[in-house]
C-alpha cells in the first residue's frame, strides 16, 4: 500500500525482478526477510472483552476461509448484540470516573502504546504469516508494508499521548477561562479485510493516546490478526475494558455497535453503502460523533509529459496493489492523447509479467482476492466492461482452477459513462481513459461522487500545483502513489467519507473540548 516504505525496503528485499518492480525500485537488494510459515498456529477465536476470551453469548461461530484455497481455517466466535452489550458494559467500567485508566498519566498510556508496538516487532513474522493466511496477500508484502506501518503508527500515536492539551483563554472580565481535551468516551470501531491489522493500529492508536476505551469489530472475513493483537494487548498492560475486540458480522454486530445507546463514537473504514447505513444509526440513536473512510474511484492523470516508464509502474502499482483491494486504488488511469497508445501498449505489457500465486511465494506480486464473493462481483464487472463496449487488452478470467485468483486486466478505450468507470471495482481491473486537455481531465476527474485520493505525473510544476488544486479529493499525490506515513492525515470528500485519520488531524475527532471559567477576584495580565 505504501510506498515510502516500499522505495525504502527496495534496499532490503532479496526476490529478484518481480518483487523489484512490486516495490518500484531499481537497486540491488542485501538483507533478508523471515521465512514464512505457510501454517501458524491460530491460538485465539473467542471474542475479547475485559482482558478475558468468552465464547459468543449465542454459542454460534463462522467460518475464517483460506483464500488461496477456499479450505476453511478454523471456526471463530461469532459475536452479536449480546456480545456488544457485554463489550460496551466492560469498556463503560473502565471508563469510570477515577478509574486506573483515566487516572492513569498520559505519558504511561504513551509507554503501553510503545510496548504494544514492542510486542508487533517481537512477533513480525508470525502476524504476517496469519495475515496472508486468512487475508491473502503476499506475505513479502505483509512482512515488509503492513507490519511495518502498524508499528510506525503505534508509535507515532504513542508520542501524541501527553501532547493533547487545552489552552488558556484571555476572557474579558475578572475571569480565569482554560480548556480541557477529554477523551470521548466508549468509542465503537469498524474495521475492513483489505488492510486487518493496518486498520487496527489506524484505530486504536489514536483512540487510546487521547484516554479513550474501544469496542471494535473485526472484518468477519479476517479476523484472525486481529484476535491475536488482542491478546498482545493485553501482555502490553492494557487495564481490563480497554480494549475490547468481537470478530462478528456487520448486520448484526456491526449494527449493534452503531445503534449503542451507550458508545459515544464510532468510526468505520468500508463501503459508501455501510456508511450511509452507520450514519443513519448513529443519527437516530444518541448522535454519537461519526468518522468514515468510504469507497473511492480515484482519478490517476497522467500528462504528456511525464517520465513514461515511471509512470507505467506507478500506475501500475496504483491500482493493482493488495490484488486491487484498496480505497483510494488509482482506478481511472486518465492519458493525454499524444501519449496514450504508447501508455497503453505499456501497461498491458506490465500487466501481462505480473507474478500471480501462491502469495507465501517471494515471488509472487499477486494474491488471490479476499473471499468468493468478491472473486465474483469482480469477474462480474469485468463481463459488464466488456459488454459496454470497453476493450478488454488483457486478463479478465480467473487466473487458477482453485482458490480466489484473477488475472491482472485491462481495459481500454473506456468511456466515464459505463460502470467499470464509475463503480469501485475492488480488484485488479484496470482501466483506462483518453483525454486532452486540462482543464478537460479536470472536469472529469471531479465528476464522481467520491473524493477520496488522485495522482498527477507530470514535470511540469505548474501544472501540478494547478490541477492539485482543482481536483476535489483528500489526498493527492504528484509524480508517486500511495505514499502514506502516520504523519499525513488520510480522508475524503464527498461520498468517500468524513473526517481524517492519520497525524495531528487523527486525534481531534476523539477528544471533546472542555470550557471552564473560574470566577477569580482580580484579573492582571
Amino acid at each position: 500500500m505504501l510506498q515510502a516504505v516500499l522505495w525504502r525496503s527496495c534496499r532490503l528485499s532479496p526476490w529478484g525482478a518481480p518483487i523489484h518492480r512490486l516495490l518500484g525500485c531499481r537497486t540491488a537488494a542485501t538483507a533478508a526477510v523471515p521465512a514464512p510459515n505457510p501454517k501458524p498456529d491460530v491460538p485465539h477465536t473467542k471474542i475479547f472483552i475485559n482482558n478475558e476470551w468468552h465464547d459468543a453469548v449465542s454459542k454460534k461461530t463462522f467460518p475464517t476461509v483460506d483464500p488461496s484455497t477456499g479450505e476453511v481455517i478454523c471456526q471463530v466466535a461469532e459475536g452479536d448484540k449480546a456480545d456488544v452489550d457485554k463489550a460496551v458494559k466492560a469498556a463503560k467500567e473502565a471508563f469510570q470516573f477515577g478509574s486506573p485508566w483515566r487516572r492513569m498519566d498520559a505519558s504511561q498510556r504513551g509507554k503501553l502504546l510503545n510496548r504494544l508496538a514492542d510486542l508487533v516487532e517481537r512477533d513480525r513474522a508470525y502476524l504476517a504469516s496469519l495475515e496472508t493466511l486468512d487475508n491473502g496477500k503476499p506475505y513479502s508484502i505483509a512482512y515488509l508494508v503492513d507490519l511495518d506501518m502498524v508499528v510506525k503508527h503505534l508509535r507515532y500515536y504513542a508520542g501524541w499521548a501527553d501532547k493533547c492539551h487545552g489552552k488558556t483563554i484571555p476572557l474579558d472580565g475578572d475571569f480565569f477561562t482554560y480548556t480541557r481535551h477529554e477523551p470521548v468516551g466508549v468509542c465503537g470501531q469498524i474495521i475492513p479485510w483489505n488492510f486487518p491489522l493496518l486498520m487496527q493500529a489506524w484505530k486504536l492508536g489514536p483512540a487510546l493516546a487521547t484516554g479513550n476505551v474501544v469496542v471494535m469489530k473485526l472484518a468477519e472475513q479476517t479476523p484472525l490478526t486481529g484476535l491475536y493483537m488482542a491478546s498482545l494487548v493485553k501482555e502490553a498492560g492494557f487495564p481490563p475494558g480497554v480494549v475490547n475486540v468481537i470478530p462478528g458480522y456487520g448486520h448484526t454486530a456491526g449494527a449493534a455497535i452503531s445503534s449503542h445507546m451507550d458508545v459515544d463514537k464510532v468510526a468505520f473504514t468500508g463501503s459508501t453503502e455501510v456508511g450511509h447505513l452507520i450514519q443513519k444509526a448513529a443519527a437516530e440513536s444518541n448522535l454519537k460523533r461519526v468518522t468514515l473512510e468510504l469507497g473511492g474511484k480515484s482519478p490517476n492523470i497522467i500528462m504528456s509529459d511525464a517520465d513514461m516508464e515511471w509512470a507505467v509502474e506507478q500506475a501500475h502499482s496504483a491500482l493493482f496493489f493488495n490484488q486491487g483491494q484498496c480505497c483510494c486504488a488509482g482506478s481511472r488511469t486518465f492519458v493525454q492523447e499524444d501519449i496514450y497508445h504508447e501508455f497503453v501498449e505499456r501497461s498491458v505489457e506490465r500487466a501481462k509479467q505480473r507474478v500471480v500465486g501462491n502469495p507465501f511465494d517471494f515471488k509472487t506480486e499477486q494474491g488471490p482476492q479476499v473471499d468468493e464473493a468478491q472473486y465474483k462481483k469482480i469477474l462480474g464487472l469485468i463481463g459488464t466492461g466488456k459488454k459496454e463496449g470497453a476493450k478488454l487488452l488483457c486478463g479478465g478470467n480467473p487466473a487458477t482452477d482453485r482458490g480466489y485468483f484473477i488475472q491482472p486486466t485491462v481495459f481500454g478505450d473506456v468511456q466515464d459513462n459505463m460502470t467499470i468507470a464509475r463503480e469501485e471495482i475492488f480488484g485488479p481491473v484496470m482501466q483506462i481513459l483518453k483525454f486532452k486537455t486540462i482543464e478537460e481531465v479536470i472536469h472529469r476527474a471531479n465528476d464522481t461522487k467520491y473524493g477520496l485520493a488522485a495522482a498527477i505525473f507530470t514535470r511540469d510544476i505548474d501544472k501540478a500545483n494547478y490541477i492539485s488544486q482543482s481536483l476535489r479529493a483528500g489526498t493527492v499525490w504528484i509524480n508517486c502513489y500511495n505514499v502514506f506515513g502516520s504523519q499525513t492525515p488520510f480522508g475524503g470528500y464527498k461520498l468517500s467519507g468524513q473526517g481524517r485519520e492519520g497525524g495531528e488531524y487523527g486525534v481531534t475527532p476523539y477528544m471533546e473540548v472542555k470550557t471552564v471559567t473560574i470566577k477569580v477576584p482580580q484579573k492582571n495580565s
